[in-house]
């Protein structure tokens, strides 16, 4: 179990959206620092928070945030990209450029911080995948993130003797900017934010932030009609 009291985290993508909301919950559990990271970062009125750009699919991007941020103990690998809603009509490089962003850059990113983290004593990772890392729907995102989940099972494996634990968060539509323009339910960025960083502390493996992710996890082992009704032959 890692204890938030005093850790410094780094939050990619947090200056908005569920990364923003993670940001902010962070400063109530008492941490010494947050990095959050974006593209193009905007300055913060509180002095624990402190901005910096990343390019997450850069690998100079990512090495000179490992520069700035030396002292990381918990890494919330949140930044990733949208993705084209079909296989068959999106060019090929397009597809790998979604999992340039939400595959191998989170790997990119843990690769460059786990030193660090060990340096400093242990901690944890926390990684943002999805409902869709069990159903595809979305076109290659949902690919990304069902990878994603794999990557997370695997380096909770191999870092298990090394000081750091590893989180999976599952969530399905968060209310953002983002997601306006999506009709149905969605679960607020703040609940998801909270129940993810009380993952962090009491050492969870996966979060299920919603009844969505809950009944994705719960699907998956069913039958494909099921999961995709419109696969039954009437």
């Amino acid at each position: 179990m890692t204890s938030l009291n005093g850790a410094v985290v780094l939050v990619t993508g947090g200056q908005r959206g569920i990364g923003k909301a993670l940001a902010d919950d962070l400063l109530t559990r008492g941490v010494a620092k947050v990095y959050v990271t974006a593209r193009t970062p905007k300055p913060s009125t509180d002095p624990r928070v402190v901005p910096l750009p990343l390019e997450v699919t850069d690998t100079a991007s990512i090495a000179a945030l490992a520069a700035a941020a030396p002292d990381v103990t918990v890494l919330i690998n949140n930044a990733g990209a949208g993705a084209p809603e079909s296989y068959l009509d999106a060019p090929t490089d397009d597809l790998r450029a979604v999992f340039e962003a939400n595959f191998f850059g989170p790997l990119e990113v843990t690769k460059a911080f786990v030193p660090i983290i060990e340096r400093n004593g242990g901690g944890h990772i926390l990684n943002a995948h999805s409902a869709l890392s069990w159903v595809a729907r979305h076109g290659v995102y949902s690919a990304t993130k069902a990878a994603l989940w794999h990557q997370s099972n695997s380096l909770r494996l191999e870092l298990l003797n090394r000081g750091i634990g590893v989180t999976g968060l599952h969530m399905g539509y968060v209310e953002t900017d983002m997601t306006a323009g999506v009709p149905g339910p969605k679960v607020q960025a703040d609940d998801v934010a909270k129940q993810a960083l009380d993952g962090i502390e009491s050492g969870a493996y996966e979060v299920l932030a919603d009844d969505t992710a809950r009944w994705a996890k719960q699907a998956v082992a069913g039958d494909l009609e099921t999961v995709y009704p419109e696969l039954v032959r009437s």
